[in-house]
């Protein structure tokens, strides 16, 4: 039955052989990722049994990547990319060239053209998302100023391998290789033409993220909040991540990894961010466990045998050559040693970017079969040895302070604390937003107890429902005779209900308008402000929808709209003999 439901099968098969292999790496004191890998070996075609389709798991695992970049956006602001340009642009830019010069002298030295050593370096030379996120999570790291750097310098890498990509199938003829068969936006156009059209493309995609994006997302989460539906807020948050990660590759050439990224990067301005980074948790889990499966399908283990000194070499070059490059810069640039070994670790592994790369040379004819498959090889073997370089980089860096504590505590520092300055500043910024966010929440159960038996995510609707409005002494907020179209919630100042009789006074913490709004009939009473009142309304539609879900507060509202009206009727009762008489 599974090859008529290949996706299904796909799925169901690749999630259960992750989680038995993933919990029995566990055990053995392994990362789970290498079973994840494992799990993926036993899934390809090399070994028998079931075969998974690689397509869609590569297409899977590509959803695992968008959703897990959108959640670094989250939490990455614009910002912080720009606090740590200063290290991220030059050192990945440097890790890049020198890498793929020496991809070029490997590929020189067993016969390749020059071509096959370009993609081939380029391949070695940019990191996996997915491994470098994981590593960063595990430690603690992702929020720090080593963690940030790290994250910019991927980026980056990112935005080099988008050049690539393009450049590649314009230069293959000029490199050995044969034009595209079909041939993509911008061929046959001069270099520079496709240069400057791809360099456009991404500075279009930026500027919209960047400008448009926080003032329309924001107010499209907004909106979708005030509805008060959980799944439609979930959907619209997915949208978001996907459709702006599909339309930027479609629209401006980049990557799906980096639409994604400046999609959370758009949607960190809302102050809904930490509800979107909640519903889309876990997705990004699961789908991230498909990318290993995906990886460990490609891999052909008789390369191991075919060319072992060609692995071990791309080997050496990834987790020991990017690994000097990486630290080389971060301490020539004059930052902390620690923050060298840290983006010296997390960068010493090759992924997605790199199997795009090698499938696309092997297409345009410049990367022979047996380079594909080093390149896959190294991928695996260097992810799987990645938790163990992390260790022995955070090791090596104990001992280092141990061995020289006057170099480690002085070298790179004063740049290190000027870094940690600017993202602090930042941080404290969206803290602060946070912060107020919170503070309204708690304001809001504090000055009305109506409302302090509902849940958190409901305080949050609500105050997303919520119109603010203000009186000055004197001024009439109620007209007796209107229709009752919402129901007022004083939050300071003071108001008379001018009932027949004695005023009644109202002080912050009470409400009105909740008997005409219930009945739908025409309000019974004049309200006019005593003093400088602030108020939070909520209109008929709205209170309709929010009390639909909380049957119990729609009920404590109607027994007070209840005893209200009978006081009302009673005080009337009792001033009417008094106007008789007079």
């Amino acid at each position: 039955m599974h090859q008529e439901v290949p996706l299904i099968a796909t799925i169901a098969v690749s999630f259960v052989c992750a989680a038995v292999l993933g919990y029995i790496a566990d055990r053995l004191r392994l990362p789970p990722l290498v079973g994840y890998l494992m799990a993926g070996i036993f899934l390809g075609p090399i070994t028998p049994g079931f075969i998974a389709d690689a397509g869609l798991a590569g297409q899977l695992a590509e959803m695992g990547v968008i959703l897990l970049m959108f959640g670094v956006g989250l939490h990455f602001s614009a910002a912080d990319l720009l606090a740590v340009r200063g290290v991220a642009v030059p050192g990945a830019i440097a890790q890049i060239a020198v890498a793929t010069l020496l991809g070029c002298g490997l590929a020189e030295l067993w016969g390749w053209s020059l071509g096959a050593g370009i993609v081939f370096g380029l391949s070695l030379s940019v990191a996996s998302t997915v491994v470098l996120l994981k590593a960063l999570e595990e430690r603690n790291l992702v929020d720090s100023a080593s963690g940030r750097v790290a994250v910019g310098w991927l980026i980056v890498e990112d935005l080099v391998m988008v050049l690539a990509l393009v450049l590649l199938p314009a230069l293959a003829e000029l490199l050995g290789g044969h034009a595209p068969q079909n041939a993509a936006h911008g061929a046959g156009m001069p270099l520079p033409l496709t240069i400057a059209l791809t360099l456009m493309q991404v500075g279009a995609f930026a500027a919209m993220a960047i400008f448009l994006g926080p003032k329309v997302v924001p107010w499209l989460l907004t909106r979708v909040a005030r509805t008060g539906s959980r799944e439609l807020f979930t959907l619209t948050v997915l949208a978001i991540a996907l459709g702006i990660a599909f339309g930027s590759a479609e629209i401006f050439g980049v990557s799906f990894a980096l639409g994604a990224f400046f999609a959370g990067v758009v949607m960190s301005e809302s102050n809904l961010s930490h509800r979107a980074a909640a519903d889309s948790l876990p997705l990004q889990n699961a789908f991230s466990v498909l990318f290993f499966v995906s990886v460990g399908m490609l891999f052909d283990p008789s390369i191991l045998v075919r060319q072992p000194l060609g692995v071990i070499a791309a080997l050496l070059l990834i987790i020991v050559g990017k690994a000097i490059i990486s630290f080389a810069v971060v301490t020539l640039l004059r930052y902390p040693i620690g923050m060298g070994l840290t983006v010296a670790a997390g960068l010493a592994q090759i992924g997605e970017f790199s199997f795009i790369l090698a499938g696309l040379g092997v297409t345009l004819g410049l990367l022979p079969t047996d380079g594909q498959d080093i390149i896959l090889a190294s991928a695996i073997i260097s992810i799987t040895l990645n938790p163990v370089v992390c260790a022995g980089a955070e090791a090596l860096h104990n001992y280092v302070l141990r061995r020289w504590p006057a170099v480690s505590a002085g070298h790179g520092h004063a740049n290190f604390d000027t870094l940690n300055d600017a993202l602090d500043k930042i941080r404290a910024i969206t803290e602060a937003r946070q912060h107020q966010h919170h503070l309204e929440m708690q304001e809001l159960s504090e000055t009305f107890p109506l409302f302090a038996n509902v849940d958190e995510n409901s305080q949050e609707e609500l105050l997303l429902l919520f119109r603010p409005k203000s009186a000055l002494p004197g001024e009439r907020v109620m007209r007796k005779g209107d229709r009752g179209d919402g129901m007022y919630f004083l939050s300071s100042g003071a108001v008379e209900v001018q009932i027949p009789g004695e005023p009644i006074r109202l002080e912050p913490g009470a409400f009105f308008g909740e008997i005409a709004l219930l009945s739908g009939g025409r309000r019974n009473a004049d309200v006019v402000a005593v003093d400088f009142c602030q108020f939070f309304v909520l209109e008929r539609r709205d209170f309709n929808m929010f009390t639909s879900k909380h049957p119990a507060l729609r009920q404590m509202v109607s027994d007070l709209a209840r005893e209200r009206t009978e006081m009302n009727v009673m005080r009337q009762k009792r001033v009417q003999p008094s106007d008789i008489a007079s």
